[in-house]
C-alpha cells in the first residue's frame, strides 16, 4: 500500500493484547514538523500504539508509511525514531554527557565531535554545562530534559512521546509542555505526544485527538 501523505501515515491498524482486540482501524496521520497529541485514559492502548510505530511492537494487521514507504516491517533501528518515556530510562552508571553520547553512537555520525554535539544538545535542551553531572544529582525535569537530548542526538525524523511528563509536578509540568514544543518547532521534528491531560495536550501540541477518534469502525 502506498500513500500521497507526507510524513507518518497509521493505516487500519490492529492491536491486540492477551487475547483480545485494544485498539481496532486505526487511522492516523501527522504532517511533517506537526506535533500530535493522543489523549486517553490509562491501558486504552496509547503506548502499545506508540510502540507500533517506533517499531519495537508488530500490530497484528494494518500499515504503518513514512513519506508513502511502507515501513510497517523495517526494524527499529532503521526507522529514524525516536521514543522518550515517563521514565527517563538514564543509565545511572553514566554521567549526562556519557548518557547523550550513547544516542550519538546510535546515529553513527561523525561529521561533528560527539563533544561538541553533546554540548550542543545539552544547549538545545536548557541544560548548558551539564556534561559532567550525575545523573543521581539530577532533578526530575532535568533528568527528562537529558532524555530528550538522547532521543534528539541520532537526529530523528520523528519523535514518540509517552507521558514524558507524567511523574512531575503541574507548574513543571505545563513548562517542560511548552519548552518541548518550542524545541520541536525550532527543529522542524513532528512529534506524537500522548498523555490522559487535556492541559498539557493543549500546551504542547498543533492537534489535539482523543484515541476514540482514531478508530474508524467498518
Amino acid at each position: 500500500m502506498v500513500s500521497d501523505h507526507g510524513g507518518l501515515s497509521v493505516e487500519d491498524l490492529r492491536i491486540d493484547y492477551d487475547g483480545a482486540t485494544l485498539l481496532d482501524h486505526v487511522y492516523l496521520t501527522v504532517a511533517p514538523g506537526e506535533i500530535v497529541a493522543l489523549l486517553g485514559p490509562s491501558g486504552s492502548g496509547k503506548s502499545s500504539l506508540l510502540r507500533c510505530i517506533a517499531g519495537v511492537q508488530s500490530p497484528d494487521r494494518g500499515t504503518i508509511l513514512w513519506n508513502g514507504d511502507d515501513i510497517t516491517s523495517t526494524p527499529a533501528y532503521r526507522r529514524r525514531i525516536g521514543l522518550v518515556f515517563q521514565d527517563p530510562l538514564l543509565f545511572p552508571h553514566r554521567d549526562v554527557g556519557g548518557n547523550i553520547a550513547f544516542g550519538l553512537r546510535q546515529a553513527r555520525d561523525d561529521t561533528v565531535p560527539r563533544r561538541e554535539r553533546t554540548a550542543q544538545l545539552l544547549d538545545l535542551v536548557g541544560l548548558p554545562g551539564f556534561d559532567g553531572r550525575d545523573v543521581a544529582t539530577l532533578s526530575g525535569g532535568e533528568a527528562q530534559r537529558v532524555a530528550l537530548a538522547r532521543a534528539l542526538a541520532p537526529s530523528p525524523r520523528l519523535l514518540l512521546l509517552d507521558e514524558p511528563f507524567g511523574a512531575l509536578d503541574r507548574d513543571l509540568r505545563d513548562r517542560l509542555a511548552v519548552d518541548v514544543r518550542d524545541l520541536l518547532h525550532a527543529q522542524g521534528i513532528p512529534a506524537v505526544h500522548v498523555t490522559h491531560d487535556r492541559t498539557e495536550a493543549d500546551l504542547v501540541a498543533d492537534r489535539v485527538l482523543s484515541l476514540a477518534e482514531l478508530e474508524r469502525p467498518t
